[in-house]
């Protein structure tokens, strides 16, 4: 034994019970004792939940603690579970194939997989894709064939790709270093890894970036952790111009406002322009771990056998749940209930913005991705919020960031606002009055 860990794995191994736990002598005691202190323990310090909530099970747009009390969930796991928790149809699907195949790695074919490669490309620009299980995956694939794509042209000396203040494309190194957000590359990224970035929505700073080195432009068309913003549709085409005439490739970051989430399968969809590649997760998988990159055909045949790959990417459980995503997000009025929601939805906003202007300046998004900017702090309101039982997130900007299921009811819609605006009746005024304490 060179260590106390393997003292204590030599009594408590992989095949030991909880009964030989209780009562192996001091390590497991020990341990027992630390996990009771806190559950948490074992887990690296990188998020912080509130202690005292713990759900057992969700249902639609609603989920359950322990204690039995329900909230009304409108941050969807951030755009995850876009269909609500527990939808039956997506929970059969996933029940059918898992008595079938879980994995075969993509050594095999995998035949749902296929399917939902097919159906994605159908309904957008792309005519491959590439199958993750994440967003940053997704992210960091698409970076990849941008250079990959020149390389292969034989333009190696393309190699920088262009991205926008307050972007958020995943927590990887590539990805952080594409956003090049300074809280979330210190102590981790030595030099730019080939990246810049140039200010939001701000098309001169974009052109006058652009150099002999650029390989392509990364954005969300909607923003969600930068502060729930659309980019403008005279910036979006000025985009696409740049890098038609540069020779540059356009990369859409459509992982949180991409399938459906908007009120389009894809964001872009609303500006009639399409990018080259584009980033997918999140709603997807409507839970279920999945991502995908979409490229065109002169993209992705840079990327050849060999060339990149990923173990669990488009696994047959993964492939099952989102092609029944994609019968829901297809059916007859889906996408157009969602544009009716969403606007629902701003219009109710918009109300408490004008009933309670010391405590909420204005409202943007689109579809079912939605933000509130607060002139009182976000995070006093956003706990607040769920004190009373309304689940929501935060964004930049001093933004609280509304995400409630795509299949949200009307009813659900009125009884999250109606939450709001007793919370800010009850105690809107005294965080104004703190919120201009503080500034002065």
């Amino acid at each position: 034994m060179n260590s106390f860990k393997d003292s204590c794995n030599a009594v408590s191994g992989p095949n030991s019970t909880a009964e030989d736990s209780s009562v192996s002598g001091g390590c497991s005691t020990q341990a027992a004792d630390e996990t009771h202190v806190n559950p948490r323990n074992a887990l690296w310090p990188t998020y912080a939940p509130p202690m005292e909530i713990v759900f057992s099970h969700g249902r639609g747009s609603e989920l359950f603690t322990t204690d039995g009390t329900v909230y009304l969930d409108f941050i969807s796991g951030i755009a995850v579970t876009g269909f609500g928790h527990a939808h039956p149809r997506l929970v059969n699907a996933l029940h059918d194939q898992s008595k079938h195949l879980w994995h075969l790695s993509n050594l095999f074919r995998v035949p749902e997989a296929e399917r939902l490669a097919k159906r994605l490309v159908d309904n957008c620009f792309g005519d491959r894709v590439f199958f993750t299980n994440s967003g940053a995956e997704s992210c960091e694939a698409g970076l990849k064939a941008i250079r990959g794509y020149h390389a292969f042209k034989g333009n190696a000396e393309r190699y920088r790709i262009i991205s926008m203040s307050g972007a958020f494309h995943g927590r990887t190194l590539g990805a952080i270093s594409a956003a090049g957000n300074p809280s979330h590359t210190k102590g981790f990224i030595p030099f730019d890894y080939g990246f810049d970035q140039v200010p939001w929505g701000d098309l001169p700073a974009l052109e006058a970036a652009i150099s002999e080195e650029t390989a392509g432009i990364v954005l969300e068309p909607v923003q969600g952790e930068g502060g729930v913003r659309p980019v403008s549709e005279a910036f979006m085409h000025g985009v696409r111009n740049l890098c038609d005439h540069h020779g540059i490739l356009l990369m859409f970051d459509e992982v949180q406002c991409g399938m459906g989430r908007t009120g389009k399968m894809f964001a872009h969809q609303h500006y009639d322009v399409t990018p080259d590649v584009m980033a997918l997760a999140k709603g997807i998988g409507g839970g279920f771990p999945l991502g995908a990159c979409v490229a065109t055909e002169a993209v992705a045949s840079a990327m050849g056998i060999g060339t990149h790959g990923s173990t669990y990417g488009g696994n047959p459980l993964a492939a099952a749940v989102a092609n029944t995503i994609m019968d829901l997000l297809l059916e007859e009025d889906c996408l157009s209930e969602v544009q009716r929601k969403g606007e629902l939805l701003q219009k109710l906003l918009q109300g408490l913005v004008r009933k309670f202007p010391n405590q909420l300046k204005a409202v943007s998004g689109k579809g079912l991705m939605i933000g509130v900017e607060c002139v009182i702090p976000n995070t006093d309101l956003l706990k607040l919020l769920r004190d009373h039982h309304l689940l929501v997130g935060k964004a930049g900007g001093n933004m609280l960031r509304f995400l409630p299921p795509l299949n949200v009811s009307d009813e659900h819609l009125q009884q999250a606002c109606d939450i709001f605006e007793s919370v800010l009746e009850a105690n809107g005024e005294a965080l104004a009055k703190a919120t201009s304490a503080q500034i002065v």
